[in-house]
């Protein structure tokens, strides 16, 4: 039976693509004499050419009006041609219809693009090369992006203004982190890195998710809502990263909540994002990265506390549950230290000192507020983690940033369309 199969859906793509090209055909595309050119100019009919596309039901062959100008110079002494038709069948420059275009996008924006052509294959019956599996992916996701981008700052600036979100959540969180991508020597060139040669061999992305909470559960913790996870992710540097997450906060509705909470792991370049996009923000350190400084502190002074070392780690954890950072402080310092261990510990008291207004945990507990980064590591994890630091990848910083949009556009779409079915909802309401 699977045989059977094969052959007719074989019998039925050849059918389906001859259909298609005459369907498409049946208008030339013929405009008249002469039409504009795109650049200022005019262009002369010339006759009819072909043009073979791939489509999801299909090899579609066409047969267009084709125009030339020549005043439109490329290469040497040669004009430019064009064919009005495919710029109206979104085919201009393309061999992919724009539905097997986005078939591969999704395909290679899961999946290494080898994969991904053999899944095209396997399902859809369609042989694509891997090369341009990669194309259509890394196009589609550069279009995404640019057009995220162009958004993104008319909204920022205010240009374009949101609805809010309906119905209103009461928390809105942003929990920001970042991580490293695997790329091409090139892509490192001038870098320091943390190697032993001191050769970067990754690039940062940043990364950002913002999710709701309305609830807390029977224990009073913090429950997050269901589909309401959005990201947006990005190798540009943290003054443009900024402006992203302001325009996504505007879109999220952070004019509008109560109460909008920032979340990191305590980097400087986050604090800075928050304190001037979200003025208003609840600022709050991960509780599990201040937890990890806290052993780390444990360690260097590990040679002078003995056998106390798990008593005195205990009772600073409690220290650092109700946010009691003198306490910690104290408790350290009451051990003389010269040369590296100093350092070391003073690096460590440096990270709580400047971060102590973050770590009130009791009190944003006894608020019902996460004090946890850890939808933000998943987030790296699956959306950047799982498909683009693959053991022996290397990217173009282009390449993965086009990856990147199509899956962080992908992990939003749950919220989106949850967002969409509630404001189709509210006239009915």
């Amino acid at each position: 039976m699977a045989a059977a199969e094969a052959v007719i859906r074989e019998g039925v793509l050849r059918l389906g693509g001859g259909i298609l090209g005459e369907l498409l055909s049946a208008d030339t595309g013929y405009r008249g004499p002469r039409v504009a050119c795109g650049n200022g100019h005019e262009a002369a009919f010339t006759g009819y050419r072909g043009k073979v596309i791939d489509t999801v039901v299909g090899e579609a062959r066409l047969r267009r009006a084709w125009y030339h100008c020549a005043r439109c110079r490329r290469g040497r002494g040669h004009g430019r041609g064009l064919a009005p038709r495919d710029a109206e069948l979104g085919i201009t420059g393309a061999s992919l219809s724009p539905g097997l275009a986005a078939m591969a996008a999704t395909a290679g924006a899961a999946v290494p693009f080898a994969r991904a052509a053999g899944l095209i294959r396997d399902l859809a019956g369609i042989r694509l090369t891997v090369k341009r599996v990669e194309r259509a992916a890394e196009a589609a996701g550069a279009a995404g992006a640019a057009a995220a981008r162009q958004e993104a700052g008319l909204v920022a600036r205010r240009k374009v203004v949101p609805l809010p979100p309906a119905p209103l959540p009461d928390k809105l969180y942003a929990v920001i982190d970042g991580t490293g991508v695997p790329v091409t020597r090139k892509e490192t060139e001038g870098r320091d890195g943390k190697g032993e040669d001191g050769r970067a061999r990754t690039r940062e992305v940043k990364m950002a998710v913002f999710f709701t909470q309305d609830k807390v559960n029977d224990e009073g913790y913090p429950v997050r809502d269901r589909a309401s996870s959005s990201y947006i992710a990005t190798f540009e540097p943290a003054s443009q990263f900024a402006g992203l997450v302001k325009a996504e906060g505007i879109r999220r509705g952070s004019d509008h909540v109560r109460q909008m909470t920032v979340i990191g792991d305590g980097a400087a370049w986050i604090w800075n994002i928050a304190s001037d996009k979200f003025p208003g923000a609840t600022q709050i350190v991960d509780l599990y990265h201040a937890r990890e400084h806290l052993h780390s502190l444990t360690r260097s002074l590990e040679f002078m506390l003995l056998g106390r070392k798990d008593e005195w780690l205990a009772a600073r954890l409690e220290d650092l549950d109700y946010g009691y950072i003198d306490g910690i402080v104290d408790a350290t310092r009451k051990y003389p230290l010269i040369g590296i261990k100093k350092d070391e510990v003073d690096k460590e008291l440096g990270y709580f000192l400047n971060n102590a207004p973050r770590m009130r945990y009791h009190w944003f507990r006894q608020c019902g507020l996460f004090v946890g980064s850890g939808v933000v590591e998943a987030g790296c994890k699956s959306v950047i983690g799982q498909r683009l630091k693959q053991s022996g990848m290397h990217w173009t910083v282009d390449g993965a940033d086009s990856i990147i949009a199509l899956r962080t556009a992908e992990a939003s779409s749950q919220w989106e369309a949850t967002c969409l079915n509630r404001h189709n909802q509210t006239p009915a309401a």
